[in-house]
């Protein structure tokens, strides 16, 4: 299969109501804001997301959540083992692994493998140190995180967690006291890229590009949660700049600068010469 044969850019417009669309476990789970109070989502929550929607369109995945795990992996190394062998090392491996799953010819991946006992005492014996492998696969595709279009208005509400710790309902305890944290209602937007030249290392091809392109107006379903009710996170519209070569005709940041969007919801497009986006209605 030939790798990816033009470059692609793409965007996201993405609508939160009374939701937290991710979390910060260093701020006790309030959504993630930046210093000028815009709400934010992690490029790594969005993969994950990604990732999940692929999976569940029946592509292989490589780095699964244990919510969703498709086999009987107790980590990512013996997924890698039981995939790809146990004798790791060099650009085969690296093959092998891109040619199994979509996350890591899309995304890249960094393995990074623990020597077996026995290497490990051989190598103490010859005093060549440890004989781990790490083998990392650069990815052609890459996600920005995504930021409100203007500052977000974040609500905390206090919730009884759990029964009274004496269980007959005359105490409670202070671990049954908790914190949930939402977004009423904000716009956010997020862009990404895909890089043909990084393709062919990995064999990323234009199918792959038009699998995550389905799932992409889909990123929320299927993906409810008690921060997230169904319905409270939706996808608005997708972009999709599809290049008429290699290189591009345009750097990635003169495309996603000809997206403006407004609080609302509605946008504007500039669009370049040569290069119309596909506009794409989320589901």
């Amino acid at each position: 299969m030939s790798s990816l044969s033009n470059k692609i850019d793409f965007a996201v417009i993405l609508r939160v109501n009374h939701a937290n669309p991710n979390g910060d476990p260093l701020n006790g789970n309030r959504p993630r804001t930046d210093y000028n109070g815009l709400g934010e989502i992690s490029d790594v929550c969005l993969k994950r997301k990604l990732r999940d929607r692929l999976q569940e369109s029946g592509a292989a995945i490589f780095v699964q959540s244990d919510d969703r795990k498709m086999d009987d992996a107790t980590s990512l190394q013996d997924r890698a083992v039981r995939g790809l062998g146990k004798d790791f090392g060099g650009l085969e491996t690296a093959k092998k692994a891109c040619e199994k799953w979509l996350d890591v010819r899309a995304f890249g991946q960094l393995f990074a493998m623990k020597a077996s006992k026995k290497k490990r005492a051989d190598s103490e014996d010859d005093g060549a140190g440890d004989t781990g492998v790490s083998i990392p696969i650069r990815g052609p595709v890459t996600v920005q995180s995504a930021f409100s279009v203007a500052p977000v208005d974040v609500t905390s509400t206090q919730i009884t967690k759990s029964v009274s710790g004496e269980g007959d309902g005359t105490k409670r305890g202070s671990d049954t006291m908790g914190m949930k944290h939402r977004v009423d209602n904000a716009v956010y937007v997020f862009f990404g890229s895909m890089n043909p030249q990084l393709a062919e290392r990995t064999g990323f091809s234009d199918a792959d590009a038009e699998a995550i392109k389905a799932q992409l107006p889909k990123l929320f379903e299927n993906d409810a949660s008690s921060a997230r009710p169904e319905g409270t996170m939706r996808v608005l519209k997708v972009f999709w700049w599809r290049h008429s070569s290699k290189p591009g005709q345009y750097s990635s940041a003169r495309v996603h600068g000809t997206l403006n969007v407004s609080p609302d919801g509605t946008y504007s497009l500039k669009n370049l010469d040569g290069l119309i986006p596909e506009e794409i209605d989320g589901f």
